[in-house]
């Protein structure tokens, strides 16, 4: 069996090598018949001549949306597998070996590994990817999937149509609902996890990417508006208002209604948080996550705003 692996990638020169070895090693290791395509954004640094020198097949698209990039990708393989990796995973050695066993077995359609962050990144980014790994361990059905790392059978991504290409954000989520609402059984597993190297090194960077993710919930509504894609830019618009109105009360010298404004917000970050960090049953990493889900709330309604006013996001920086 012949698997294609699909790399989008945009200035990911420092991961690029380290991803492609890894995937070479997981397919070994599976005794798997693999190519390598990199789909390139036009980067501006040496990603896709370190790509190149480690076996891969680098294509050369400026300019198109991530899910164009992975449509294109795809198009010029020739797998009867697929599998989607972000430039900046390192998958662990029995990755396609799981996928193997998954599919023979017939336990999914789709599968994809938890992610985790490597242990020096900064406690905002750990938690922030902690917060999607499962308690316990095990394997999970799911809804959608994110394709950090992801596999499946050519015929599965042919039925849906591939991803989306108007999207600037969330390609991935829409794809997979579309996958699921298909038929797929999608799966996710806690054990093994892949590495998330592209971890957010600052804070500047961390609100950069979720102001860049949020931008795309407009697009989403336009193409879809369904009360459950409705709900969460809902929750920012009304975060973002109230502790607009405490600001204002701020200024008026009004302490009390200001502190009264902050709380629907508050109180809907930290529902956000327990919802994924009650299994824990850790404190700190409650109050964390919290925080963490209040500024995305906030950095949701900007992006909103912006949208509302025809100005769209901007590509995140990398640290």
């Amino acid at each position: 069996m012949k698997i294609s692996v699909v790399i989008p990638m945009f200035n990911e020169a420092r991961h690029i090598g380290r991803t492609l070895d890894g995937i070479r090693r997981a397919a070994e290791f599976a005794r798997l018949d693999c190519e390598l395509w990199v789909a390139d954004n036009g980067s501006a640094d040496a990603g896709p001549c370190i790509a190149a020198e480690h076996g891969a097949r680098v294509l050369h698209y400026p300019g198109i949306s991530i899910g164009a990039l992975r449509n294109r990708g795809v198009e010029a393989s020739s797998g009867d597998w697929l599998a989607f990796v972000d430039a900046d995973i390192e998958t662990p050695d029995d990755w396609l070996s799981i996928w193997k066993n998954v599919h023979a077995a017939g336990r999914a359609d789709v599968l994809a590994l938890e992610c985790d962050t490597p242990a020096g990144a900064p406690w905002f980014a750990r938690v922030w990817q902690h917060r999607n790994l499962a308690a316990n361990q095990g394997e999970r059905p799911r809804d959608w999937l994110t394709t950090q790392n992801l596999c499946m059978a050519r015929s599965w991504f042919e039925r849906v149509g591939g991803f989306d290409e108007r999207l600037r954000t969330g390609e991935d989520k829409e794809f997979t609902l579309r996958l699921r609402r298909a038929g797929a059984r999608l799966l996710s597993l806690s054990a093994p996890t892949v590495l998330h190297w592209g971890y957010e090194r600052s804070w500047r960077e961390w609100l950069g990417k979720e102001y860049w993710r949020q931008s795309g919930h407009l697009q989403w509504i336009e193409n879809d508006a369904r009360l459950r894609l409705l709900r969460f830019p809902l929750f920012c618009l009304g975060a973002g208002l109230c502790s607009l109105f405490a600001l204002a009360m701020l200024l008026f010298a009004r302490p009390l209604p200001a502190v009264l404004a902050l709380f629907p917000g508050l109180l809907a970050a930290f529902a956000l948080s327990l919802r994924q960090s009650l299994p824990y049953r850790q404190p700190l990493f409650t109050l964390q996550l919290a925080l963490l889900h209040w500024l995305r709330l906030h950095a949701g309604a900007a992006a909103l705003w912006a949208g509302f006013c025809g100005r769209t996001a901007g590509r995140p920086k990398r640290g």
